[in-house]
């Protein structure tokens, strides 16, 4: 009888295994997809490695203002950062009226910048549908004077000029029509705003999905945001993904559900993220149109932008925000066009490529071609010293080396058990990024001649120049060749690492060479230890001292790393050239 029980019980596990597993199956289309299908799938994503991102709704109206008021946050989310009932902010659709939108100028300009796909928000955070939505009157057909659908002429046009369109649906937050922002105390600031969130994914954003992806066939849909997403929400919207096979969709569902790509957002990892993903970009602060936020990046940081993410494997989507009346501000459009001619010359070194073979050099960034058992690696120098060498640690025979614009220009090369030493010559050819052509024989081979290493005395140097920046959402730390340091920690949730290698087991005593104006508190983490370390003021962010900041004992040799995390509450701007470790 135990037996017969047993047994019953195993088939009764392995049928509710089998029922979950289809249940699964049913509701994600890729759960069961193979390695090379998945990669059918990517390949287009991976070739394009720029695009173009729209925010452009209601909110570009206000355009940072409410009643006389310049309001802090992004454009976007003028709403919720204002505190603006719905009463107040939906009046304001009466005047959205994009009488000069022209979505062949806007599809042109991405062409003409390089960029191989859009993606634009079908609705954003306050609800707003940008196309002809039959569960809702809170869209352009019913609530402004156009009255006309804005997404069907901008797909028509990426079709014509062969651009792939995504689209960004908000389906968690809903600030006019019952998601979930207003669950959160923080965010409730109108009573209107009560709801049921199960009511408004059934009734209104899983039949709004349903209708972008009917109507337009969009290459993306990039959800956004996950907040208070369960499975069981989550779950609703996946089954829908089958209306367009092939699609791609990004981590921001909610859930268990990853996506297909990661989406670190206004930061580029510091060594890239498996898998993969794409860096979403301000030309600005903003995301949606502010009339005065005129902190534009430069032309200079835009390109090596994507120099920099297509060098860690990733795409770089970059934002423009239009005006209420549908012009891509000027600012935007010089760069783009700016982009676009160096682009129209050294696109092959990003388009298709993948994440360098050795970690990021000083001088610039490497993107790889593979083909065969032939590999191009495109040199993107960013920093090109007339008359003087570049070094990369790859010890594969060279077959060429010339320059992308011009391949009758030829450089020396040496190559040793250390790596290939590339010898330039003459003036920079581009100002931002001057791109050599280095093919070599097979795989690359990395030595670890980059590689951090114990010195003879052994002493450990680890400066700033080797280090990675681990930037997140809202900092901007980056190492400054001219003062040699980690410059403009002011952010604390970036984090900077290390890696090295150790030869013998030994007591270390840590000191740190550092400027601070104030006093600030750090986590030092390394070999499992983590030391709390006070750094006071040293007279200002250029007077540097050495600081002991405490010891460390390393138990074998190996290879180890050393992370450096601020503490947030106690953060304060610090310069930081260079960390030691000495044997006690």
């Amino acid at each position: 009888m135990k037996a017969l029980i047993l047994s019953c019980c195993l088939i009764m596990l392995i049928m509710s295994s089998v029922h979950s597993q289809s249940d699964d199956a049913s509701l994600d289309p890729y759960v069961n997809e193979t390695v090379a299908q998945r990669d059918a799938r990517m390949e287009w994503f991976r070739v394009a490695r720029f695009g173009m991102f729209i925010h452009w709704g209601v909110y570009s109206v206000p355009a940072g203002t409410h009643k006389g008021k310049q309001i802090d946050g992004l454009g976007e989310w003028i709403m919720a950062k204002g505190a603006i009932p719905m009463k107040e902010y939906q009046p304001y659709a009466k005047e959205f009226n994009p009488v000069k939108y022209d979505p062949e100028a806007w599809v042109q300009l991405a062409k003409e910048a390089g960029m191989k796909y859009i993606i634009i928000t079908s609705k954003h955070h306050d609800g707003f549908a940008l196309f002809d939505s039959k569960v809702s009157e809170w869209d352009i057909m019913d609530a402004s004077p156009y009255g006309k659908d804005l997404i069907a002429p901008l797909a028509e046009a990426c079709k014509k000029n062969g651009i792939k369109l995504g689209l960004y649906y908000s389906q968690a937050q809903d600030w006019n029509q019952g998601g979930s922002a207003r669950g959160n105390s923080k965010r409730k600031w109108d009573p209107e705003q009560e709801h049921d969130m199960d009511d408004y994914i059934k009734n209104i954003a899983v039949p709004q999905v349903k209708e972008i992806l009917t109507q337009y066939k969009p290459a993306i849909l990039w959800w956004d945001t996950p907040r208070k997403m369960n499975d069981e929400r989550a779950e609703q919207f996946l089954p829908l993904l089958k209306l367009v096979p092939g699609i791609i969709h990004n981590n921001r569902l909610g859930g268990k559900y990853k996506g297909d790509i990661s989406t670190p957002e206004q930061h580029i990892p510091g060594t890239g993220l498996p898998g993969d993903w794409e860096s979403c970009m301000t030309m600005n602060k903003t995301w949606g149109f502010k009339s005065y936020d005129h902190n534009w990046k430069s032309t200079e940081t835009l390109i090596q932008n994507l120099v920099d993410i297509a060098s860690k494997g990733g795409n770089y989507l970059l934002n423009v925000g239009p005006t209420a009346e549908g012009l891509i501000p000027e600012p935007s459009i010089e760069r783009l066009k700016n982009i676009g001619a160096w682009m129209e010359e050294n696109s092959e070194s990003i388009y298709g490529t993948s994440a360098s073979p050795c970690r990021t050099p000083a001088w610039g960034r490497i993107t790889t071609l593979t083909k065969g058992k032939n590999t191009t690696l495109y040199l993107n120098v960013f920093d090109w010293s007339k008359n003087g060498t570049i070094f990369i640690p790859i010890t594969n025979k060279v077959k060429s080396c010339n320059l992308l614009v011009d391949k009758s220009q030829k450089f020396k090369t040496k190559t040793d058990a250390q790596g290939t030493t590339i010898s330039l010559a003459g003036k920079a050819p581009n100002s931002i990024s001057s791109v050599i052509v280095l093919k070599i024989n097979g795989t690359p081979i990395v030595s670890d001649a980059d590689k951090i290493k114990q010195n003879e005395d052994g002493s450990i140097l680890l400066p700033a120049q080797k280090s990675i920046i681990n930037n997140v959402i809202g900092s901007h730390v980056v190492y400054n060749k001219k003062k040699d340091c980690i410059d403009q920690w002011s952010n604390a949730r970036a984090t900077v690492d290390w890696d090295f290698s150790v030869n013998k087991a030994e007591s270390y005593t840590i000191s740190m060479r550092i400027a601070s104006e104030e006093e600030s508190t750090i986590e030092l983490i390394i070999a499992g230890q983590t030391i709390h370390v006070k750094i006071l003021p040293t007279g200002g962010l250029n007077t540097y001292k050495t600081v002991n900041v405490g010891k460390v004992d390393i138990d074998k040799a190996g290879d180890y790393s050393l992370h450096i995390k601020p503490t947030r509450d106690k953060w304060k701007p610090i310069n930081l050239q260079s960390i030691q470790l000495l044997p006690k």
